[in-house]
């Protein structure tokens, strides 16, 4: 779609200038975001904060990242243990990293290596564990890797405050404030949304993030379906 292109540009081309200004209307600074890839990090990227999760440079398939989810605390408790292969196909040709907590498995896409994924995982996550109130958590899916319609409903079925999904299709049930979808050219043929990083990139074309965060309240923006 023609608009949704030049919007992004117009974006890009003023970024610092947007990007500022997410910063300085932001007035919830104690915040946590847990995301199943690099969509998080790229928030934090955008308001120059530091890192208040260690889901950073990283993603989980959908059955991993719904079972971490369901078992929140019990997961963040257990050490990380290095595996050589993964049980997923991926079809990422590049290696890095790979660790199970517990019994479900994390990608350290972004990482060169086992003590870069360790040291800056666990840095990351004393800083989670300092934020006790869980109503300022914010959690996101999409349907990428594995991430089926049952996962994401059974994601907003869970007993936290603020959830968003992101999908190519609309999912029944689920209302345009809980489920953004998220428009792609057709004869592209695409099955699942872009990656985390290109997904955040668009995402203020279809809800107003910083009032989400600020707000807890999901205000969309241009574009509702």
């Amino acid at each position: 779609m023609l608009e949704i292109f030049v919007k992004r540009k117009v974006r890009q081309y003023f970024n610092t200038y947007h990007s500022k200004k997410d910063s300085t209307s932001l007035v919830n600074d104690d915040f946590v975001i847990v995301s199943k890839n690099c969509w998080g990090g790229q928030f934090y990227k955008w308001i120059d904060k530091p890192y208040n999760t260690p889901f950073v440079g990283l993603f989980l398939c959908g059955p991993c990242y719904i079972k971490l989810l369901k078992n929140f605390d019990h997961y963040l408790k257990q050490e990380l243990k290095f595996v050589g292969v993964s049980k997923y196909k991926t079809n990422i040709k590049k290696e890095y990293p790979i660790a199970l907590l517990d019994d479900i498995e994390i990608h350290f896409q972004h990482y060169e290596n086992e003590e870069e994924a360790i040291e800056k995982w666990n840095r990351r996550k004393e800083r989670l564990l300092k934020y006790k109130n869980r109503d300022n958590f914010f959690f996101t899916i999409c349907d990428r890797r594995g991430a089926t319609d049952a996962i994401i409903k059974e994601f907003h079925s869970l007993p936290y405050k603020n959830k968003l999904s992101f999908g190519l299709k609309q999912i029944d049930g689920l209302s345009i404030g809980q489920h953004v979808k998220v428009y792609d050219n057709p004869d592209r043929k695409k099955t699942a949304v872009h990656n985390g990083k290109k997904l955040f990139k668009l995402t203020f074309l279809y809800f107003d993030l910083i009032n989400w965060i600020n707000t807890g309240t999901i205000k969309r923006t241009r574009f509702k379906a």
